[in-house]
């Protein structure tokens, strides 16, 4: 059966789950919400929502150069007891996440973090160039949103595709984890050179 883009919606509101775990499990229940629900929780993803305000102070600082030494990154990424912060999954999750910065140059972590006054000026770019491709006016706002979308994938890390899964998103991957270990784990900050690039400021 099909299922709508606004009951995954929902059910992502609901359990905090990612988008393409949400639609399997509204495939496997026929559409049927409170069948999802069960679903996610036996696979143990519906409590991610309970997680996450959980605080997070231990983890670890991660650093990955790569070949040739011309890009390095490095991410300071959290999760609640040092225990956790010491198992392969999660170590592994850290050296993914600076692999992922190196190779895709995201400028934020997640799309909370894009500055309003940077989604103003793509907006317009974005309804300019469909006024310019001669789209009706009142579409160009609906244009604009797709695109900012897309915007999004670009330069927020948690948005980004995985590098060695394409088929997740860095959010979705982290998930996963957070499922997997029962703890509330966040990304909170990296950085990233490029030999011979400007430093702005």
């Amino acid at each position: 059966m099909e299922i709508s883009a606004e009951q995954v919606k929902k059910l992502r509101e609901k359990t905090g789950v990612g988008l393409m775990d949400c639609k399997e499990a509204l495939r496997s229940a026929n559409g049927d919400m409170e069948k999802a629900v069960d679903y996610l929780r036996e696979k143990g993803l519906a409590k991610l929502a309970k997680r996450t305000g959980r605080a997070t102070t231990e983890g670890s600082v991660s650093a990955y150069i790569h070949t040739g030494g011309k890009i390095g990154a490095m991410a300071e990424v959290n999760c609640e007891s040092d225990f956790v912060a010491k198992t392969g999954e999660f170590l592994t999750f850290v050296k993914d996440v600076v692999m992922q910065i190196a190779a895709s140059s995201p400028l934020y972590v997640r799309r909370e973090e894009v500055p309003p006054e940077v989604l103003e000026r793509e907006k317009t770019i974005y309804r300019n160039q469909a006024r310019e491709s001669g789209k009706p006016e009142k579409i160009l706002e609906k244009i604009a949103e797709g695109k900012l979308e897309k915007f999004y994938q670009e330069v927020c890390l948690m948005e980004q595709p995985f590098i060695k899964n394409g088929d997740i998103t860095i959010k979705e991957l982290l998930e996963e984890l957070v499922a997997k270990l029962g703890e509330n784990i966040v990304i909170r900050r990296f950085v990233r050179f490029q030999l011979g690039e400007t430093v702005e400021g």
